[in-house]
């Protein structure tokens, strides 16, 4: 079977993402990408973190944000007690020190005792898969679970600002990806969006850092070719289940879109890009 066709596995109705063995690989890539971009940097936020404190990773993925995090601080003499939430564990990785723990759990109903627990709360890509509505739930989870004068760091992908058109698939391409993000409930402006909505909950300094993602054959100044091929492959299902929103009718019709769209970018290499976001707030 050829790879790009066999059958994905999705966890959730809501989320649109798989969680299969190609949802993992492109998830631990995407970290890459945004280390880099970013200056190397796991963290944004002003951390004064000592031997400890709790940290939770919302949304973990395959948790490698946190074990790279988890290490780091150890490597200064910080030994960091972390929690780790997702609401699937079919990505987890299996390999984890005592001090970071593992679970199933939704950011939208987090533990009870969970209350002021975290110095510090990182979240990552949440923005295609919750529904504009619920970002207030999770925002006011996070609140609660971080004590007084610790930080929450929020990093998205600035939807609205995918610019993918460099030829006719790619044009067809953001058009039908733009109208399954808004037919989704997507914030597509996470700039406008998330930075009130911390204060409007009770956050204080409220901060952000912007770079562009461009792809490439190389994926030097952002994504490689394949990486960006990968996550709209990955979203097969949703647009298949719209009706191909006016541009495609059948999957090998969506699979084509995505090779030829594939194919202009390796033409016309870092001239197509994509906008992330880093926003990081204190409680007071």
């Amino acid at each position: 079977m050829d790879e790009h066709n066999r059958q994905r596995y999705y966890t959730s109705e809501q989320y649109l993402l798989p969680a299969d063995e190609d949802e993992t690989a492109r998830l631990n890539s995407q970290h890459r990408v945004y280390y880099k971009l970013f200056g190397n940097r796991l963290s944004l936020a002003p951390l004064e973190l000592k031997s400890g404190d709790r940290v939770l990773e919302s949304a973990a993925g395959t948790g490698i944000w946190a074990l790279e995090f988890f290490e780091e601080n150890k490597k200064n003499g910080v030994i960091l007690d972390m929690d780790c939430v997702d609401i699937s564990d079919k990505q987890f990785t299996k390999n984890c020190p005592s001090n970071v723990h593992l679970s199933l759990r939704s950011v939208t109903d987090l533990p009870a005792e969970w209350k002021s627990r975290f110095s510090y709360a990182h979240q990552r890509l949440m923005v295609s898969s919750v529904d504009h509505s619920v970002w207030p739930k999770v925002v006011s989870e996070l609140f609660r679970v971080i004590s007084p004068g610790g930080w929450v760091e929020i990093a998205e992908v600035q939807l609205k600002s995918y610019d993918l058109d460099v030829g006719p698939f790619s044009k067809k391409l953001q058009s039908l990806i733009l109208k399954m993000f808004a037919d989704n409930g997507s914030v597509l402006d996470v700039a406008a969006f998330i930075p009130p909505l911390l204060e409007e909950t009770g956050f204080v300094d409220v901060r952000s850092e912007v770079r562009q993602a461009f792809t490439g054959r190389t994926g030097e100044n952002g994504y490689r070719v394949e990486e960006r091929g990968s996550l709209f492959r990955a979203l097969k299902r949703n647009v298949m289940r719209a009706g191909g929103y006016g541009v495609v009718k059948t999957e090998e019709e969506y699979e084509e879109l995505v090779r030829g769209s594939e194919l202009e970018w390796y033409d016309h290499p870092n001239e197509t890009s994509v906008l992330l976001y880093t926003f990081w707030a204190k409680k007071p």
